[in-house]
């Protein structure tokens, strides 16, 4: 049965329909009989867990892929989207979030790569492309030098210069996948401006975003799916945040973020056992235990050490003082080695940056610390290499076509339940998490948070750092609280009544 659709007013146009579209990907269904409706001059956000299909609906209408089955109509007329270049004739135009820009070239011959101006006398005609530059970031209220080189602009204006090329090529319709993920709060601001802007041109954009705040803040309309399949479509002003949240899980935000009590045996040896932990500048005294079974939750202000603690018992700063033990033995760490050897892993703050190669496969990113585990003589062995992501795949639910697909294709729950297996392969005790739901839509965000209750219920030890305190307070068994490279309070979670209490604990200390 399908989701609720609010029907358009007669005093509204239609700028895009989708009508029962469906896809698969090698007997996978992504797209079940979904209908979407985008509004002359509205933002639309498309919004739903890891693997609901809304990038590939998107890229179904930017001309990535084809459907099965279904119909595609622009401007009421039923068309045909086979490519991209069907796409831009039609006046659509897709910003993905991974930028498309040449950071070598000018923004003037970025925005009109492949598409360049002539002279008479067929040359490239540099004073046109820059003056029609000037036109376009004239029209967003911005100014840009057009011969800037795009490596030497911030990233709030690599995204104006992405949206000034779709313009460039009189697209109406703009498809803007996570826009904001790499933009400060000052440059999301501007876009979100920007988007006013562009909606009283009537330009209408989708908006695909995991960042619920945003959707309230900027979008007319709401559609949800899940597994593939339309669960609603709903005015923005009709709708709350639990109530998109539960479309989106398919259960309560309560129930999805509820903390259950687990039992953590205490009374033996700690799994680890950190006394003293001293990086000048970084950290300083840090002391703290771990028992087998157990998840310490780290929570602290930008600044207060956690990721630099993080990154040093994974071996990759310096310790300058300090003893670690391991199952009460001690430990010298000062390398990755080293820390791989006692049995502690490190899943990453950024993904992209430290833990994924984006141009390799899958089966590669989740082989790479393997790689001496698999050969044999000198030579990798294959299939046992594509056994082990099978099921690495199978275990984490990683929603992938084939594990050959380039990492850069999966959505970022998935890349992320990538990091997470590559290491879990290793066989760690000890597994530390930095921001591990960071970038992640809410349905992805409720699937880590149970691979992690579920590691822990497997005897291994987890210390999960993370900025989103309700996240932390729905799988911590302890929670450490610091300030300035130190500990400042050691809180039991069952004496944590609520958010705004741990909150306040955070601002306080």
């Amino acid at each position: 049965m399908k989701g609720r659709i609010v029907t358009v007013s007669p005093t509204e146009t239609i700028a895009v329909e989708l009508k029962g579209i469906v896809k698969s990907f090698g007997g996978n269904t992504v797209l079940q009989d979904v209908d979407f409706q985008l509004r002359k001059g509205k933002v639309h956000a498309l919004v739903g867990g890891n693997g609901a299909g809304k990038s590939t609906l998107m890229k179904i209408l930017e001309g990535v892929h084809v459907p099965d089955a279904g119909e595609v109509r622009v401007d009421g007329t039923t068309v045909q989207i086979h490519s991209p270049q069907d796409a831009k004739a039609h006046g659509i135009a897709m910003i993905f979030q991974e930028f498309s820009l040449v950071p070598t070239l000018s923004v003037a011959q970025n925005i009109f790569l492949n598409s360049e101006p002539h002279t008479g006398m067929g040359l490239l005609d540099d004073r046109e492309c820059e003056r029609r530059t000037r036109e376009l970031f004239a029209e967003l209220g911005e100014e840009v030098d057009p011969k800037t080189v795009v490596a030497d602009l911030s990233t709030g204006y690599w995204q104006l210069t992405e949206i000034a090329k779709a313009l460039a090529r009189d697209a109406r319709i703009l498809i803007m996948d996570e826009p904001t993920s790499s933009l400060t709060r000052t440059e999301t601001e501007a876009l979100f401006e920007l988007i006013r802007e562009l909606k009283a041109r009537e330009i209408s954009i989708v908006y695909i975003s995991h960042r619920m705040e945003e959707v309230f803040q900027v979008a007319d309309r709401v559609t949800v799916l899940r597994n593939g399949r339309h669960v609603i479509t709903e005015e923005t002003a009709n709708l709350t945040l639990e109530q998109i949240i539960d479309h989106i899980v398919g259960q309560k935000m309560e129930q999805a973020f509820e903390w259950k009590e687990r039992q953590v045996n205490r009374t033996g040896t700690p799994l680890l056992e950190v006394e003293g932990l001293t990086a000048s500048g970084r950290f300083r005294d840090v002391s703290f235990r771990l028992y087998p079974g157990e998840i310490l939750g780290v929570a602290g202000l930008m600044g207060s050490g956690r990721t630099e603690i993080a990154r040093a018992l994974f071996g990759i700063d310096r310790i300058e003082a300090g003893e670690i033990y391991v199952r009460g033995r001690p430990v010298v760490i000062r390398s990755t080695q080293d820390a791989m050897a006692a049995g502690i892993s490190l899943i990453p703050e950024d993904r992209r940056l430290q833990g994924l190669v984006l141009d390799h496969s899958l089966k590669d990113n989740l082989l790479l610390p393997l790689l001496g585990r698999l050969q044999r003589g000198g030579v990798i062995d294959d299939r046992r290499g594509e056994q082990m992501v099978g099921s690495l795949v199978e275990r984490l639910q990683i929603k992938v076509n084939s594990i050959f697909q380039p990492i850069w294709l999966l959505s970022g729950g998935n890349q992320q339940k990538v990091v997470i297996a590559k290491w879990l392969a290793v066989e760690p005790d000890i597994l530390i998490m930095d921001e591990p739901t960071a970038g992640v839509d809410i349905g992805a965000k409720t699937e880590i948070l149970d691979i992690t209750r579920q590691l822990a219920d497997t005897g291994k030890g987890i210390i999960i750092i993370s900025s989103e305190l309700v996240e932390l307070l729905a799988v911590s068994d302890r929670v450490l609280i610091l300030q300035d490279g130190t500990v400042k309070q050691e809180m039991e979670r069952q004496d944590i009544e609520s958010e705004e209490e741990l909150h306040h604990a955070v601002q306080s200390v």
